[in-house]
């Protein structure tokens, strides 16, 4: 008995390793498949989804002269998220809508606005609030081209502009005002006759940023003052409390709309990071900006300043570099911003006041100097590149200080970086160009605002001071010290 007793647990104990076998053998199977083939599914997949999906505008209940208007805007096909708003919201539905910049947002609202504008002409029709200055610029260009054939009359409202100009131009009652919360409100509370009684359309874009940016008292001054009986569109990259709480305040059962294009960003990015010590950031700067020679380039910075004195250092060793912040005028800001749209400038210098909402489809790479403070703002940053289905490099500079806030960005993002190959004897050789660039750079910010305090040169561009500033330094240091060198500078900069 004994003996058939063991015989029996020998046979079971034998079926169980054959089992635990069978199930290794299964998972090395899994394991070895190659993660090729899994994106090739997922992609066809993605495919199999799109190919359903064929709508075009005219499909989607938009009116002849907008399809007309959608045509000679290169618009072939809507995109995700006006597939999926543009139906309830031309039924006169409120909509709230998530989904990343560079989706096709700004069709999916400015299409009904404007097929309703046709159906009911009317002056002061429309309101979009937007966080920042350049995104609400980019706004009224859209509208304008789609409104070419009907003769659409917009107005951007924003800081950093004269407030008596602006208030001519809301004088003539346009059909659309595209402004920021904060520049909007000084007008409702100060313009005489200026008041958005008879509104129709509300659109707030880029939701969590207005939030963020503590708008809060000024869009609860705006919604007091706006008729109840509107149409409402909320537009986001996040669903936060704050968001939530906006919505249920401001729109009446709303149709829910959620784009996400996580895995195609990511899928189309390759994104790095550089382990490198504090003190030698600018030069590992310029060495990798030296290997991206020829390519567009946008730098993030964390402040104005870091912004201004990188640019200047760029500039001083003959990089074509401009720089944008929140500090600069509206003109200044704009007149940078349109010389690297036009490539007349391959380096942009900025802070996160150009991280959400700008098209620029040209962006090769993306190099965050400083890490954001944000793990969102993160996505928002790289997502400046790899637009429009083309491929992007994103690359940030992590040094020991910044190791906690980059393993937050990591988790948040769900994905481990890889690292940027750099050759270290290499940049080393820069380090000595790169700090006398440095302390040029900072002689020129001294000069600057020693200028601005004087009231001198007013009305003259940032880049184009850069520029003189530059173009005197370079003579004065090969003059040295020979007499009528100070004569040569100023003669220079007058001209």
């Amino acid at each position: 008995k004994m003996s058939d007793s063991s015989s029996d647990e020998d046979e079971m104990q034998k079926q169980l390793s054959e089992q635990q076998r069978r199930k290794k053998l299964k998972m090395k199977k899994a394991s070895a498949a190659p993660a090729e083939d899994k994106e090739k599914k997922e992609d066809e997949a993605g495919e199999e989804e799109e190919e359903e999906d064929t709508r075009t505008f005219a499909d989607l209940g938009v009116c002849g002269p907008l399809v007309e208007a959608c045509a000679a805007l290169g618009w072939k096909e809507p995109s995700k998220i006006q597939k999926a708003a543009l139906p309830a919201a031309l039924k006169g539905k409120d909509v709230i809508g998530l989904a990343e910049t560079g989706s096709g947002k700004t069709g999916a609202f400015a299409i009904p606005i404007l097929q309703s504008l046709l159906d009911r002409p009317q002056k002061l029709f429309a309101l979009v609030l937007t966080p920042t200055r350049e995104l609400a610029f980019q706004i009224a260009q859209q509208f304008e081209a789609l409104g070419t054939s009907i003769g659409v009359m917009t107005a951007v409202i924003v800081g950093g502009v004269d407030m008596v100009t602006q208030a001519m131009a809301l004088a003539k009652r346009p059909h659309i005002i595209v402004a920021t919360p904060g520049r909007l409100v000084d007008h409702l509370e100060n313009t005489r006759g200026f008041n958005l009684k008879a509104l129709k359309f509300l659109v707030m874009d880029e939701a969590d940023r207005i939030l963020n940016m503590d708008f809060e008292v000024e869009l609860d001054k705006i919604l007091k003052v706006v008729p109840r009986e509107r149409n409402t569109y909320l537009f986001s990259a996040t669903m936060t409390k704050k968001v939530a709480k906006l919505e249920r305040a401001s729109l009446k059962d709303p149709a829910r709309v959620e784009v996400n294009s996580r895995y195609k960003t990511v899928d189309k990015l390759k994104q790095n990071y550089v382990f490198i010590p504090h003190k030698y950031k600018e030069a590992y700067l310029v060495y990798l900006l030296n290997e991206l020679f020829g390519n567009s380039v946008i730098v993030f910075t964390a402040t104005c300043a870091s912004a201004m004195k990188t640019a200047m250092l760029l500039r001083q060793l003959g990089m074509q570099a401009v720089p944008l912040h929140g500090q600069m005028s509206q003109q200044k800001r704009l007149g940078s911003l349109n010389k690297f749209k036009s490539k007349a400038r391959n380096i942009l210098v900025c802070t996160d006041v150009a991280s959400r909402g700008l098209d620029i489809p040209h962006v090769d790479a993306v190099m965050n100097f400083d890490v954001p403070a944000q793990s969102k703002d993160y996505v928002h940053r790289v997502g400046r590149t790899a637009r429009a289905g083309r491929a992007g490099l994103a690359v940030t500079f992590v040094t020991q200080y910044d190791v906690e806030q980059y393993q937050k960005i990591e988790q948040h993002i769900g994905k481990k970086l890889e690292e940027y190959k750099t050759v270290e004897s290499d940049v080393m050789l820069l380090v000595e160009r790169v700090g006398e660039a440095g302390r040029l750079a900072k002689e020129e910010l001294k000069e600057m605002e020693e200028k601005k305090k004087m009231g001198k040169k007013r009305g003259h561009d940032d880049d184009d001071d850069m520029e003189e500033n530059q173009g005197g330094m370079r003579k004065k240091k090969k003059m040295g010290k020979k007499g009528g060198g100070g004569k040569m500078q100023i003669k220079n900069r007058i001209r």
